[in-house]
C-alpha cells in the first residue's frame, strides 16, 4: 500500500509518494485547471500504479478566491434590526495611523442583507421565528447568522431549512454550522466566507473527483486549516474549513523533520516566492489559533497558528518617497519571474540580491539557468546587501510574533527552513534571535507535500458556554479551554485537565506578567478533537556531507547558504544540520 500526498500552488504542483518505506518526489508546473496539475503530478511519481491507503490534497482555490473576490453573489440573512452586521464590524480602524484607509468591502452588499424577526435570549425563546418575514431572494449562496444561534440553534435549523426549499440550488450555510460561538461579527464574517465560496470550492472538488476516478486514483481527502484532514464533500459543504490548506501542510511536515532529528521544539519557517509563513512547534505539536483574518476578514475556525508576511524570493526591492529602501510585498510572481530568470522581468528582487551575493549557483534545480548581469542591471545602485538585510527584517519581525511575543524564548529552538528561498536566509535569522541550530531538509521544495503525507486525521468540535468555570458541569479530560477572568474581553486557550483555573492563572501570568486569583473564570468555549494519527515517515538517507561557511550548498530539492562563523553537516539522513560554530 502506498500514501500520496499532492500540493498545488501558483506556480508548482508538489507531488509526495511514500510506497514500501521509500519516498518518491514529483516537481511540475501548475496549469489553470488545477485538477489536471493533480493527476498529472500523481502520474510523475506512479501512484496511478499503485493501490493507495491515503491520498491527501492541499489547494489554494478558496484562499485564492476570497483574495481575488471570484465567489458566488451572496445572501446574508440575521436576526432583525442586525442585518448590517457584515457592514458595522467591530468599529475599529483599518489602519490605527491612517484615518482615511478603509476596511475592505464586505463580500455581501447592503442590499443583499435582510433580517427575520426572532429572539433567542440566554434561557430560551423571547420571539417565535417568522418564517413569513423572509422576503423573496434569488442568490448562489445564502449566509445565515441568528444572535444567540451558538445557544440554541432551532431557528436557524428552521430558517436553514426554509432557504434550501425556496433556493434548492443554493449554497445554504447557517452560522451554527461552521461556528458556533459567540461574538456576532467573528460568527458573522465566517458564515458570509463559508457561504460565498462555496459554489466555487464544490465544482473545483467535483471536477476533481472525476478526473481521479477516470485516472484510477483514490478520492482525496484535503487537508484542513487545522492540520488535519477531511473528505471532498466536507470541504465543498464548508469552504472555510480549508483556506489555509497548503501552508498548514508545511507545518505538519516541519514538525515531523524536527522530530525525526530528534527535537520537539522548533519554528516552521515557509519562505516562497511571494510570501513566508512562520509557526512555532512546541512539545512535537504545532501551535493552533480559534482564529485567524484573511483577505481583512476574520475567520472564527480552529487552524494552525501561521502567521504571514509578505516577503519572499520574488520581492521586488523600491524606494519611498522619503528614499528608505523598502522590499515587497509587490512581488515579480513566476511570470516574468525575478530579472535572473531571464523571462522579461527588470525589477530587482531578492532573488536577484542573492544571485548578485554569489548566494545561489548559476543552475537552479530542473534546469533553470540564471542571469547574473540581468540581475545586477536589475538592482542599479541598490545594495544586494541592504535588500537582503530589509527583507529579512520583515520576516524577523513575524518569527518574533510567533516566539518572543508569545512568551518562548527563540533559543529554545531549532528553525525548519523550506520552501523556494527559506535555506537561502534561515541562518542569518536564526542568528538574530539566538538560534543555534537550522534544519534544511532534502526535500525543502516539497515540504508541504511531505506534510500532506504525514498528516494526521483530524476533526475538530468546539461548544460555547459563556458561563462562570464552577457552573460549567462536567468537563472533557482532553482538549483545550477558552478561559478569560470575569469582565475581560478576549480569553486564553488552555489545556484541559487538573485545576483549569489554575493553568490558566499560570498562562495568564506568564502572557501578561500578573494573575488575578481572587478574580472569578469563566469559561467560554472547549474545544476538543478526533485524531487518528498520520503514517510514521522515514526519510531516505543522503550522501554525508560537511560545509563550513562561507558556503553554498546544494541539496537533492533546496539552495542553502551557510554564511561564516555556521557549520553544515549531514550524516546518515538527508536533512542538513547546520549549527553555530
Amino acid at each position: 500500500m502506498a500514501i500520496l500526498g499532492i500540493d498545488v500552488g501558483g506556480t508548482f504542483t508538489d507531488a509526495v509518494l511514500l510506497a514500501d518505506g521509500q519516498l518518491r518526489t514529483a516537481k511540475i508546473p501548475t496549469v489553470r485547471a488545477q485538477e489536471h496539475s493533480v493527476v498529472k503530478a500523481a502520474a510523475e511519481v506512479g501512484a496511478e500504479a499503485l493501490p493507495l491507503e491515503r491520498f491527501t490534497h492541499g489547494t489554494t482555490i478558496a484562499t485564492n478566491a476570497l483574495l481575488e473576490r471570484k465567489g458566488a453573489r451572496t445572501v446574508f440573512v440575521a436576526t432583525a434590526g442586525f442585518e448590517h452586521l457584515l457592514h458595522l464590524r467591530r468599529q475599529t480602524r483599518a489602519h490605527l495611523y491612517r484615518l482615511c484607509v478603509d476596511h475592505p468591502a464586505p463580500l455581501v452588499p447592503l442590499e443583499r442583507c435582510f433580517g427575520v424577526h426572532e429572539r433567542v435570549g440566554p434561557h430560551g425563546v423571547l420571539e417565535s421565528l417568522r418564517l413569513d418575514s423572509l422576503p423573496e431572494f434569488d442568490a448562489e449562496a445564502v449566509a445565515i447568522c441568528l444572535l444567540f444561534s451558538f445557544r440554541d440553534s432551532t431557528h436557524e435549523r428552521l430558517l436553514a431549512a426554509e432557504v434550501r426549499r425556496r433556493l434548492p440550488d443554493a449554497h445554504v450555510v447557517a452560522s451554527h454550522e461552521v461556528a458556533p460561538e459567540f461574538r456576532e461579527y467573528e460568527r458573522a464574517s465566517t458564515t458570509a466566507v463559508d457561504a460565498y465560496l462555496g459554489p466555487v470550492l464544490r465544482d473545483y472538488l467535483g471536477s476533481l473527483a472525476r478526473r481521479c476516478a477516470e485516472a484510477g486514483l483514490t478520492e482525496p481527502l484535503v487537508m484542513r486549516s487545522s492540520g488535519g484532514v477531511c473528505t471532498l464533500g466536507e470541504a465543498a459543504e464548508h469552504p472555510s474549513f480549508v483556506l489555509v490548506s497548503g501552508p498548514a501542510a508545511g507545518v505538519v511536515g516541519a514538525a515531523r523533520v524536527a522530530r525525526l532529528a530528534g527535537l520537539q521544539n522548533a519554528i516552521s519557517f515557509d519562505m516562497g516566492g511571494t510570501s513566508t509563513d512562520v509557526c512555532l512547534i512546541a512539545a512535537g505539536q504545532a501551535g493552533r489559533s480559534g482564529e485567524r483574518e484573511l483577505g481583512g476578514f476574520p475567520i472564527r475556525l480552529p487552524t494552525v497558528d501561521l502567521r504571514t508576511v509578505g516577503a519572499g524570493g520574488g520581492s521586488i526591492a523600491w524606494r519611498d518617497a522619503g528614499g528608505a529602501l523598502r522590499v515587497g510585498p509587490r512581488s515579480a510572481g513566476a511570470d516574468p519571474g525575478p530579472a535572473c530568470y531571464g523571462r522579461g522581468g527588470l525589477e530587482p528582487t531578492v532573488t536577484d540580491a542573492n544571485l548578485v551575493l554569489g548566494r545561489l549557483p548559476a543552475t537552479l534545480a530542473g534546469g533553470l539557468e540564471l542571469d547574473r548581469s540581468a540581475a545586477e542591471l536589475s538592482l542599479g545602485d541598490l545594495d544586494p546587501e541592504e535588500v537582503v538585510a530589509v527583507v529579512n527584517a520583515e520576516m524577523l519581525r513575524a518569527l518574533r510574533l510567533v516566539s518572543i511575543e508569545r512568551g518562548h524564548d527563540p533559543r529554545d529552538f531549532a528553525l525548519v527552513a523550506f520552501g523556494g528561498a527559506g535555506p537561502l536566509h534561515a541562518c542569518a535569522l536564526a542568528e538574530e534571535l539566538g538560534i543555534g541550530t537550522v534544519l534544511v531538509p532534502a526535500a525543502a521544495g516539497v515540504l508541504s507535500a511531505l506534510g500532506l503525507v504525514a498528516s494526521d486525521e483530524r476533526r475538530g468540535r468546539v461548544r460555547s458556554y459563556v458561563v462562570p468555570l464552577d457552573e460549567a458541569g462536567l468537563l472533557p479530560s482532553e482538549g483545550e479551554a477558552d478561559l478569560r477572568y470575569r469582565g475581560q474581553s478576549f480569553e486564553l486557550t488552555v489545556p484541559l485537565g487538573g485545576d483549569l483555573a489554575e493553568t490558566f492563572n499560570r498562562a495568564h501570568e506568564e502572557r501578561y506578567g500578573y494573575a488575578e486569583r481572587a478574580r472569578p473564570v469563566e469559561l467560554v468555549a472547549v474545544r476538543t478533537a478526533e485524531v487518528r494519527a498520520g503514517p510514521e515517515v522515514r526519510l531516505a538517507g543522503g550522501e554525508p556531507l560537511h560545509a563550513e561557511g562561507p558556503a553554498v550548498v546544494q541539496l537533492e530539492g533546496a539552495t542553502c547558504w551557510i554564511p561564516p562563523g555556521w557549520v553544515g553537516d549531514r550524516d546518515g539522513n538527508s536533512t542538513l544540520i547546520i549549527r553555530r560554530a
